[in-house]
């Protein structure tokens, strides 16, 4: 298991923090983000879309950036192109975010290091459904 899927950090993020800001979700349903937010939520999260639309995903209001969130987001779940993921890990370093997840496929070794080295727990190239999974949950 690499450094980038600490089991204590899949743990934390799945059992402990419940406010989840799910960047690149939309009302797609075809798409993995909107997939995964909508099992987020059967397992208990509250999901945050994270959109530059703003747009209403799964009866929650979105916003453009994870700045604009006017209460406290625990993990930011980032559905974006590796190249584009590190600005988000940053970002939710800059929010006070508990935890960074970035969805399988999606790697930044750098935006791993600044984030660790930043105190925050990251998990890179996994999904929620997976680790779930592997728990036989």
């Amino acid at each position: 298991m690499s450094q980038w899927q600490e089991k204590a950090h899949v743990d934390l993020m799945l059992d402990d923090l419940e406010t989840w800001a799910v960047v690149g979700l939309s009302g797609d349903t075809t798409r993995t983000a909107y997939e995964i937010a909508h099992l987020l939520q059967q397992r208990g999260k509250r999901i945050v879309p994270i959109h530059p639309d703003a747009p209403t995903v799964l009866g929650e209001q979105g916003y453009a950036t994870l700045a604009e969130v006017p209460f406290p987001v625990d993990v930011v779940d980032v559905f974006r192109r590796s190249e584009a993921a590190g600005e988000f890990a940053d970002q939710a370093v800059a929010i006070g975010a508990k935890g960074v997840w970035f969805q399988l496929g999606v790697i930044d070794e750098a935006a791993f290091e600044r984030t660790a080295a930043a105190g925050v727990p990251m998990v890179m190239d996994t999904c929620p459904a997976i680790e779930w999974r592997k728990r036989g949950r």
